[in-house]
């Protein structure tokens, strides 16, 4: 990788200082009814643009996209092209008389649907041909001196990365779920986030679902009395991304010699998969690769199905614990954990294994959030399950199932609550508990159309209080990945979470972090 000349913070403000003497603000009476003059718009710039970075872009598309930087323009530009019938599919959608609701989705909301789409228009018509293309977000960062926010939704081997260089030059950042790879990345974000005191969120957007909110004030009212049990699951990687795999990879002795035992199966899987995939025209693998270690280049690795492989993602409960653990996190106030606990499938340490089953025991601790007025909070284990691994079903719920597809079960003195993923359709089970329960007191504010993006930016214009900032969002993350740090340790282990240190499996604590790339 070339080097890259390093820019002061007092060199930044200078070079903003002097582009910006060159702009004019248009007053509010020159402009058209119901536009906002340039100066109320944030200048964004996006890395990751052809995933979850192009859901965010939609959602934030009201505002002054600037730049634009993937290091796969082949693979941006093909979702890119797909705007046009996605478009028509969301106009017929809103124009029929009852659209079908989706499941695992928010109501259908034609105002909301409306509004989407014309993010869409937007994305197309204006933002794609009028933002700056980069590769390489270090050159973007360099060279381009009008960016205010940052929106990271890159792998997750490189959001701490690229979220510290955006920090370290004054820059909002909006970094996609999970907020980093390992613990002591989260912690460094959290601390700079404090010292730099820019607008940070990152992309759980259930946190600022109106539901999620419920669900956490159910808890607040104490409609189920004292919480000391939790069952948390998800689908995932089933039918999502390729997980309990093998490295592609030719063997050293012909297949038809190989035996059909478990680890001769596991080599005949790894040379069938292997080849010589000449790398994508458009794709910058090196730069892909960022701070993880050098692995040729395979079309099971990218694009999207990196979350399994250990090199750059964390599996299902990177992904989906942001969306399922966060709301009793929330709730309960419950910290650190003080031992986790991860038992799986075989784990071969280059994919994360097909199903996990993770126990957090969290200490009682005082109720510190301001809202909560039950005097001090009891100890909880908390059960997390992927890979198509359920919890017993509650008997309250007869005839029904649990969700698949994910959700949470909250245990308590006096009933349970259930919600699903990102916190959806909360419910006090037995249903005779929540009809006579009522709706919980509302001591959440609500987010404006429950536009996560959106909150941000009003975060980084001073409008608003983030929803998930990264003082609480590192939080989760490494509780997350305590559940990651205890599959490599392979077996249970203590933690202490003031001092960021595993104490029964001195090990272990390698896992807490990663050694970048050379270059890196």
């Amino acid at each position: 990788m070339g080097e890259k000349k390093e820019m002061t913070r007092r060199e930044f403000v200078k070079d903003a200082a002097v582009a910006c003497a060159g702009l004019t603000i248009a007053p509010r009476h020159v402009l058209g009814k119901g536009m906002t003059p340039p100066s109320d718009l944030l200048n964004v710039a996006a890395v990751g643009v052809g995933g979850m970075g192009r859901v965010n872009l939609i959602n934030l598309a009201s505002q002054n996209i600037v730049a634009l930087c993937d290091v796969d323009w082949g693979y941006a530009e093909k979702n890119f092209a797909r705007l046009d019938g996605e478009m028509q599919a969301l106009n017929a959608r809103i124009a029929a008389p009852d659209p079908e609701q989706q499941p695992g989705r928010l109501p259908f909301d034609r105002e909301q649907a409306q509004a989407r789409l014309a993010g869409m228009q937007r994305l197309k018509d204006v933002i794609l041909p009028r933002a700056k293309r980069y590769t390489d977000y270090r050159e973007m960062l360099e060279k381009q001196k009008d960016i205010e926010g940052v929106l990271i939704a890159t792998p997750d081997h490189m959001h701490a990365p690229i979220a510290l260089a955006a920090m370290e030059l004054g820059k909002h950042v909006y970094v996609q779920k999970p907020l980093t790879w390992c613990v002591a990345e989260a912690r460094q974000l959290a601390k700079r986030a404090r010292e730099t005191r820019v607008a940070t969120q990152m992309g759980n957007q259930g946190h600022s679902l109106d539901d999620a909110r419920k669900a956490v004030e159910y808890i607040w009212a104490g409609a189920i009395g004292e919480v000391r049990e939790i069952h948390i699951w998800t689908n995932r990687p089933l039918g999502f991304w390729p997980q309990g795999v093998p490295r592609p990879v030719k063997p050293n002795q012909p297949v038809d010699e190989m035996r059909w035992n478990g680890a001769g199966v596991e080599a005949r899987l790894a040379a069938a998969i292997a080849g010589n995939y000449p790398v994508p025209e458009k794709l910058a693998w090196d730069l892909f690769l960022g701070v993880g270690p050098k692995v040729e280049y395979h079309p099971i690795y990218h694009p999207f199905n990196w979350r399994g492989w250990v090199d750059w993602g964390v599996g299902p409960i990177g992904d989906m614990g942001a969306h399922l653990i966060d709301h009793s996190m929330w709730a309960l106030n419950l910290g650190y954990p003080s031992s986790i606990e991860t038992i799986s499938t075989p784990f071969n340490r280059a994919s994360y294994p097909s199903a996990t089953m993770t126990v957090y025991e969290f200490p009682a601790r005082p109720a510190a959030e301001r809202n909560m007025a039950r005097g001090n909070l009891p100890p909880v284990k908390l059960t997390w399950y992927d890979g198509g691994l359920m919890p017993p079903k509650p008997e309250e719920l007869g005839e029904e199932e649990l969700n698949k597809g994910g959700g949470a079960l909250l245990i308590g003195s006096k009933g349970k609550l259930l919600h699903e993923t990102y916190g959806m359709n909360p419910r006090l089970l037995p249903k005779s508990l929540h009809d006579s329960f009522g709706e919980p007191a509302k001591k959440l504010s609500r987010i404006p159309n429950q536009q996560h993006e959106l909150n941000w930016v009003a975060a980084a214009q001073r409008k608003a209080e983030a929803s998930c900032p990264f003082e609480y969002a590192a939080r989760l993350t490494e509780t997350m990945l305590l559940g990651v740090v205890a599959l490599n340790a392979g077996k249970k282990i203590d933690y202490d979470g003031a001092n960021m240190r595993v104490t029964n499996v001195p090990a272990a604590n390698d896992f807490l972090k990663r050694e970048y790339r050379t270059g890196w």
